[in-house]
């Protein structure tokens, strides 16, 4: 006999709070092992494949983890001191930007040039935090980064994790399940099928399509000439996952430093313009309903105030669960509106009368 259901809402709901409490205080200490969890997530369908080709889990493991292990090198010696170089160049050169910014504005603009002009006054402060803050926002975030990756523990702690995770993935699945409360098993499953079902196509195809559009807008923006491509690409394609904002924040920033590079060159400036353009054709008609899917479930508006929920409460570990948590309430609060339309406080006591008869 299953419990009263006020039981079952005091037993879920203190599991809710012992997760949201172990995030709050362990979040530092638990972020390898959820990116390792991640990792061998979006792996797992892979070596699922593998094994239905004729390999073992164990060696299916093995070949995924060195070939993630290839691209890591690859990735480590050929793009990433490239991007820290491109990124440190491009915040040193704000502050020559932001004079180049004022004395096109003054020329074309004479009434700047009065010193008790607001916009003056506003443009010149703003210089004046780019003047002594830039060298040391590059400083900042890249040192930001490596303090929140805490580098060494990070790099050997994460793949250790998500090799053995990804080894043991079914087991660990079926160790779950087997966990379930028997009366409820069923639902359950069907919940957890649906919220995987919503990870997958959302976290999986998502990811595929940042690297994607990374891509793209990296190799086009350089083979445009525009100096900072190929961080400009990195950074667009890095927040596409976020709805809007991506394809606004990496536009008007290849779209500005392209006024200064090329001013004058309205076709060079109107070819970067245009990569973005066919960049967000391409991802809203072809890579995103191709990778990610229409029947998702996860709202746009709902995404991004998971981000920003659990961004400001628990930092950078709250934006790595905020779109699972995300997910998997979506499913949670569908399955709940699915039970109140059956229920008899919204049918209420009289039965509604069957589709062949007369309702009069």
């Amino acid at each position: 006999m299953a419990l009263p259901v006020q039981q079952q809402a005091k037993y879920w709901g203190l599991s809710a709070a012992v997760f949201l409490l172990m995030l709050w205080l362990l979040g530092d200490v638990i972020l390898p092992f959820l990116v390792g969890g991640a990792i061998a997530y979006f792996l797992d369908p892979l070596a699922d494949r593998l094994q239905r080709a004729g390999m073992n889990r164990v060696a299916a493991t093995a070949t995924i983890s060195v070939g993630m292990l290839l691209m890591a090198v690859l990735l480590v010696l050929a793009v990433i001191p490239t991007l820290i170089s491109q990124l440190s160049a491009l915040v040193n050169a704000a502050p020559d930007i932001f004079r180049q910014l004022q004395t096109f504005l003054t020329e074309r603009f004479p009434q700047l040039s009065d010193e008790t002009s607001t916009i003056r006054q506003t443009l010149l402060s703003i210089g004046e935090t780019i003047k002594e803050r830039g060298g040391e926002l590059a400083n900042t975030v890249i040192g930001s980064a490596l303090g929140v990756i805490n580098a060494v523990v990070f790099m050997v702690v994460v793949p250790v994790v998500s090799f053995y995770l990804l080894l043991d993935w079914d087991n660990m699945v079926a160790k779950v399940d087997s966990w379930i409360p028997r009366d409820h098993a069923p639902t359950v499953r069907r919940l957890a099928r649906d919220i995987d079902r919503v990870l997958a196509g959302f976290v999986r195809g998502q990811i595929s399509v940042c690297l994607v559009l990374g891509t793209f807008y990296s190799i086009a923006l350089m083979l445009a000439g525009l100096q900072f491509g190929l961080i400009v690409g990195a950074i667009a394609g890095a927040i596409t996952f976020i709805p809007y904002i991506g394809a606004l924040v990496g536009g008007a920033l290849a779209i500005g430093l392209a006024l200064f590079q090329f001013w004058g060159d309205w076709f060079s400036i109107g070819l970067i313009a245009a990569i973005f353009a066919i960049g967000q054709f391409l991802e809203g008609n072809i890579i995103t309903p191709r990778l990610v899917g229409n029947s998702v479930g996860l709202h746009p508006v709902w995404l991004l105030f998971a981000l920003s929920a659990f961004g400001a409460l628990f930092g950078f570990v709250g934006l790595l669960v905020a779109v699972p948590v995300a997910a998997a309430l979506g499913v949670l609060l569908r399955f709940a509106f699915e039970q109140y339309k059956t229920s008899r406080l919204y049918q209420g006591l009289e039965a509604p009368p069957p589709d062949d008869e007369d309702p009069r």
